[in-house]
């Protein structure tokens, strides 16, 4: 089967180059002004965000002739806080789902916060910050955290298999997430892409092309264990990324 990621294809150095440059200029802006933001509502900071985030979507479709479709929207109902469960494989649906999905607080690994400005502006956002060599005081963290967020209004975003997993790949899931949504009652929305054809992790080269990215149907999560919503977020996930590269 002929995928997008393929060896034979050129490597795009310039738009690739022009991407990384025009990354590191504006999350610089726009890190000090989150930061000096504080003084302002979580509202303006969080638009802030979504404008970034656009900005880095136009750099990458102009610079690297990458854009993305999105199936599914109609399983969103932002007056409706969820807990989303999305693979993961690379930088793009970090950015990318922040500005697609209604405004979240996502969980990130404690060593984000030791990059100046960048991972400090993050903190500013509402992220759940975990440890993954504590594993007891992240699940506090998630719970915690997750549960004032939710009923605060926010959605929470969870990559559950805790590092970007290959291409086409998708890696067994934590609990964590489905944890949170038996502790609180609220549902899951899954969501599988193929980011990591494009824009691989570990590579400075993103390729032309559609990142296809796939919303499910909201997952019921009241009165059930959370092996049993996990698996079946899991399962879905699996499926949809199967169906994803069978349409190459």
């Amino acid at each position: 089967m002929t995928t997008p990621l393929q060896d034979t294809r050129p490597k795009n150095y310039i738009g690739s180059t022009l991407l990384f440059i025009g990354i590191c200029i504006t999350a610089t802006i726009i890190g000090v002004l989150l930061i000096t933001g504080m003084i302002f509502p979580f509202s303006v900071r969080i638009k802030i965000g979504h404008i970034w985030c656009a900005v880095i979507s136009w750099m990458t479709k102009v610079f690297c002739g990458l854009t993305y479709e999105v199936e599914g929207l109609e399983n969103i109902h932002p007056e409706q806080p969820a807990i989303i469960l999305s693979n993961h494989q690379s930088a793009w649906e970090t950015l990318a789902l922040r500005y697609i999905l209604p405004t979240h607080s996502v969980v990130i690994k404690k060593e984000l916060l030791y990059l100046p400005v960048w991972g400090w502006s993050l903190l500013t956002l509402k992220s759940i910050v975990i440890d993954r060599n504590n594993l007891k005081s992240s699940l506090r963290s998630l719970l915690g955290n997750g549960a004032r967020y939710l009923n605060e209004g926010l959605w929470v975003l969870i990559f559950p298999e805790g590092t970007r997993a290959a291409p086409g790949e998708v890696m067994k899931f934590n609990i964590g997430g489905a944890m949170l949504a038996h502790k609180t009652g609220y549902p899951i929305i899954p969501v599988a892409h193929n980011a990591g054809d494009f824009w691989p992790r570990y590579s400075f080269f993103k390729y032309p092309g559609v990142i296809k990215v796939k919303i499910g149907a909201a997952i019921e999560t009241k009165g059930r264990k959370a092996a049993d919503i996990n698996t079946e977020a899991e399962d879905w996930i699996r499926q949809a990324l199967k169906e994803i590269r069978q349409s190459y």
